[in-house]
């Protein structure tokens, strides 16, 4: 982790293969291919995130084959009992920024696997995603209100109206955790 706390993204696919497994065991290469699948279908094609093994969580002891001896056997896998501590800590992550790769990837794997945590971790994760939007609002304000009055924004400009569709989407995020959190 980084020293706020966050996600590393090694961790993230780390959380990604972990939470998938807490729902039930896989065969080896299903769960590569799901994460895999899952990675580049929110971030894109990532170098970063391309190199992390299954097979090194086995060797770590987060997961454990039921059957088969090697990788190379497809074996089926399921997490250990030390990998319901590493998933729950990566789960309590801190969020650098949502706009980064790697945060997109972390909030999203939050919301997917959220309901694995126990009730207080759940509520304490929806109020970090809150917070961390509430931070990006902030900056986002800033932002617009500087590019607005130091001359950056000319008249033909449309960078107060961009930063403006991000505000808003920040806003319904907001809204949305806050009601989310309401009903939890």
């Amino acid at each position: 982790m980084y020293r706020d706390n966050s996600l590393i993204p090694i961790e993230a696919v780390r959380l990604c293969a972990l939470g998938r497994l807490m729902l039930g065991e896989r065969r080896y290469a299903e769960l590569a291919g799901e994460v895999r699948h899952f990675t580049s279908r929110m971030v894109g094609p990532s170098l970063e995130l391309l190199g992390t093994s299954i097979e090194l969580l086995r060797l770590e002891g987060l997961v454990e084959a039921v059957d088969g001896k090697g990788m190379e056997d497809n074996p089926l896998l399921r997490v250990t009992d030390a990998g319901r501590a590493a998933f729950r800590e990566l789960m309590r992550a801190h969020v650098r920024s949502p706009g980064s790769d790697v945060g997109k990837l972390t909030l999203a794997l939050k919301m997917r696997f959220l309901d694995l945590l126990p009730a207080a971790d759940r509520r304490d994760q929806v109020e970090l995603m809150a917070d961390i939007f509430r931070q990006e609002r902030a900056r986002l304000l800033d932002l617009r209100q500087h590019v607005a009055g130091d001359g950056w924004e000319r008249d033909d400009g449309h960078l107060t109206e961009w930063l403006g569709l991000d505000i808003e989407q920040v806003d319904r995020r907001i809204a949305w955790l806050e009601a989310f959190q309401a009903k939890a």
